[in-house]
């Protein structure tokens, strides 16, 4: 079973988790001033918290036409902000498919009526045509690295995503956390059973932060 562990983000302004010894990306390469970073230190496994500015009503509007049947899920603007920034991470040729919708939760540590909302999605791409974009600016692509789908005869790249959004309305923010599964090296060495031990490693971690994720500063946002 996995264990995880207290750490203190963003200078202990924010009490977080991430699994036991994991890698705080800052101590090996820059990473930007608004996220987080921690790697696994045996798989490409990571997570990613960032604080980013508020996704307005009319940045969602833009998601109908860009993730295919969303319209008939019925979401509310809350949870398809929770999508946009997902989305945000694609580049053009990727495709982004839907596993779990995002889903409204119930967060421990935040004032009465703060939004949370959490999902999973898959993120596929055309390997040798990303960009190279990162998701943290400092060399790790989305998920840690961009992994082969051997589903697609090793021609694309694929992560698996999970996610939790906290909407901050008074902050005008959206606190974020990805974690993400690349699926090429259990692919490649054909452990499944490992794939599914990893995926159930950022199922708990989401689940713990639902809980536990805490501004203990709000002068961060200022």
């Amino acid at each position: 079973m996995a264990t995880y562990i207290p750490r203190d983000f963003y200078g202990g302004a924010i009490k977080g988790l991430t699994p036991q010894n994991w890698v705080d990306a800052s101590d090996v390469r820059e990473v930007p001033s608004h996220q987080e970073v921690f790697l696994s230190s045996t798989t490409l496994t990571s997570e990613i918290t960032e604080i980013n500015q508020r996704v307005t009503d009319s940045e969602t509007a833009s998601l109908d036409a860009a993730i295919p049947n969303l319209a008939s899920l019925g979401l509310d603007a809350d949870a398809k902000a929770a999508l946009y920034h997902v989305h945000d991470l694609c580049d053009e040729d990727d495709k982004l498919g839907i596993v779990t919708a995002p889903t409204r939760v119930s967060l421990g540590r935040f004032p009465a009526g703060t939004v949370g909302y959490r999902g999973v999605v898959r993120m596929t791409a055309p390997k040798g045509g990303r960009r190279t974009r990162t998701t943290t600016g400092t060399g790790v692509g989305i998920g840690g690295a961009m992994a082969g789908s051997s589903a697609e005869g090793g021609l694309t790249s694929t992560v698996t995503l999970w996610y939790l959004v906290v909407r901050l309305v008074e902050q005008e923010t959206d606190l974020v956390v990805f974690v993400n599964v690349p699926r090429e090296e259990f692919e490649k060495a054909g452990d499944l059973r490992g794939l599914e031990s990893e995926e159930q490693l950022a199922e708990g971690l989401i689940t713990e932060l639902v809980e536990r994720l805490e501004v203990v500063d709000w002068d961060l946002f200022c």
